[in-house]
């Protein structure tokens, strides 16, 4: 009976191990294709192009994006910058990093921006670094503003028997805090903060769309815009989308739409699938080896 289980276990631990071997050589076989295949993805076409920027998703402050556009600048090759925008939005040090990189390109080379689905908020904030904007009909645009939420859960704590305490520096230390109300000193200190960086968002539409700071601010009440109703206040510059980009480069700045685009990559999402991919097989050959480790354990304390 012992020698039966013995075996039975060793079968188990063998399939386990196949099965988990099997998984990492697939893995392998897909992150060899993967590299491969970014290898002609990532290398520059030879001759003039113009570069394509896609800014997708939440915009952080993505180090090696900001780098990837500063380089543009010094790479003759690259005629312009075409930025395909298509977020909700994001931080506020992601937004002043993008848009300052791109005011920094538009100072070298032409930067023009097209609106897709959507680009507010943050999105909004880097258009507005480019030359000349173009929206959909539908596109969701606008949305200048700050916004600071917090969550107060002392009620709830209150109710529950759990009490929050915070030993602190100064009394606007822990504020915000999810353990307790702000207090009115509090309150009034995030609202500075938060009025400062809307004022330096106001600054940046201001100096972007070439309007008057008091139109600005009318506009710059958090709300959103379609495309047409943000063309007829001026905070873009026409209806279209990457083909009447194209054709303005060509018209305005003598950059024929016959040259190829060339996508910008920062390898980040590769980078991150890479990580990911290789940590989760990292966990499952640990877990799976604990696993049979265990049930041999078991076993051989029942013996």
């Amino acid at each position: 009976m012992s020698l039966a289980a013995d075996q039975l276990i060793d079968r188990r631990r063998i399939r386990r191990s196949r099965a988990v071997w099997r998984a990492a050589t697939i893995l392998l076989a897909l992150t060899g294709a993967l590299l491969w295949l970014g290898r002609g993805v990532l290398n520059r076409a030879e001759g003039p192009y113009v570069a394509r920027l896609a800014v997708e998703g939440f915009i952080g402050d993505d180090r090696k994006l900001i780098e990837a556009i500063d380089g543009l600048a010094k790479e003759d090759r690259a005629k312009a910058l075409l930025v395909a925008i298509d977020s909700p939005g994001g931080s506020v040090g992601g937004g002043e990093a993008l848009h300052g990189a791109l005011v920094r390109l538009g100072k070298r080379k032409p930067v023009v921006a097209v609106m897709r689905g959507t680009a507010a908020s943050a999105a909004y904030m880097a258009a507005v670094g480019t030359e000349r904007i173009w929206a959909r009909d539908s596109t969701v645009t606008g949305s200048i503003g700050v916004l600071l939420q917090t969550l107060d859960s002392s009620e709830l704590l209150a109710r529950l028997g759990v009490r929050g305490e915070a030993l602190v520096s100064g009394p606007l230390k822990a504020q915000p805090n999810p353990f307790q109300p702000l207090s009115p000193e509090g309150r009034a200190a995030l609202q500075g903060v938060i009025m400062d960086l809307y004022d330096q968002f106001v600054a940046m539409v201001v100096e972007g769309r070439k309007l008057p700071e008091a139109k600005v601010r009318a506009l710059a009440d958090g709300r959103v815009f379609t495309g047409r109703q943000a063309l007829a206040v001026g905070l873009i510059d026409a209806i279209g989308g990457e083909r009447e980009a194209r054709e303005w480069l060509a018209t305005q700045k003598n950059i024929p739409d016959s040259l190829p685009l060339q996508e910008v990559r920062t390898r980040n999402t590769v980078d991150r699938w890479l990580r990911s991919t290789w940590q989760g097989l990292i966990e499952t050959l640990v877990t799976e080896g604990l696993r049979v480790d265990r049930l041999a354990g078991l076993w051989q304390l029942s013996r």
